[in-house]
């Protein structure tokens, strides 16, 4: 039987690919053989996880700036891939953000930001990747989370708003694509540890509230995402779409 988790030969565009998760999703596609496309609005940020990828994998990674926001700059983006390889075989979305805000006075230009990121842009890329797609097929994984299917205190409604959006649109198109041959799923994580969550790790009493939530005893890496990604874009999940996968340490399981 061959291996079926090997991306030799897939092209793949991570975006987003310069953050946490991100950046671990993309060295961990080029570890398993795909050619790497990061992107993200930093340049600098991407070129330097491009480097790292070809320099640990031996593989090619490029860095492409792209903002998901805007549709000139993800259209330019695939039009780019597509003449640099021929092809599109992968997406995922690994962007996201989140601004935390009492619900009972919540600005809504910063729930306007979080939709304009966490779902516009999702939609965004989506769209235009499986405008390549669509002749011979591809996956994209979408960056979802817990917050997705369990609401949470703390500011997070419009975190959680998004991601429940995410993991609908995720499953429509799996549905509105199943006959070009698109697999659409979704990534859960609960709480990871990124740059913009490290001050949770480096204090003792707060890592050890969120460890306690979790049935395994500790806190997400963005190297635990990367096995869930590598299965879902592989033709080991060739029969599997519209699907999230919740990568949480058995916290939905409660």
């Amino acid at each position: 039987m061959k291996n079926m988790f090997k991306l030799d030969g897939k092209i793949a565009i991570v975006a987003g690919g310069a953050g946490g998760i991100g950046e671990a999703l993309a060295m961990g596609l080029g570890m398993h053989g795909a050619t790497v496309v990061v992107s993200s609005r930093n340049q600098e940020a991407i070129e330097k996880v491009a480097k790292e990828i070809t320099e640990a994998s031996g593989n090619e990674a490029i860095a492409i700036a792209s903002d998901v926001t805007d549709e000139t700059s993800v259209k330019r983006l695939m039009d780019t891939v597509v003449e640099k390889y021929g092809k599109l075989d992968i997406l995922v979305n690994a962007m996201g953000m989140n601004i935390k805000r009492d619900a009972i006075e919540y600005p809504m230009e910063d729930w306007d930001k979080l939709f304009e990121v966490n779902v516009k842009g999702t939609m965004i890329a989506c769209k235009f990747a499986a405008q390549v797609m669509k002749e011979k097929g591809g996956a994209i994984v979408n960056l979802s989370s817990v917050r997705g299917i369990r609401g949470y205190t703390g500011g997070n409604t419009g975190y959680c708003a998004t991601k429940g959006a995410v993991e609908l649109i995720t499953k429509a198109l799996a549905l509105e694509w199943a006959p070009h041959n698109i697999r659409v799923n979704a990534l859960g994580p609960a709480l990871v540890i990124t740059p913009g969550t490290k001050h949770i790790a480096e204090n003792p009493e707060l890592a050890k509230k969120y460890a306690a939530a979790v049935p395994l005893g500790r806190i997400g890496l963005p190297e635990d995402m990367v096995g869930a990604v590598t299965y879902l874009v592989s033709d080991a999940a060739s029969f599997v779409t519209g699907q999230t996968l919740y990568v949480d340490g058995g916290l939905t399981a409660s």
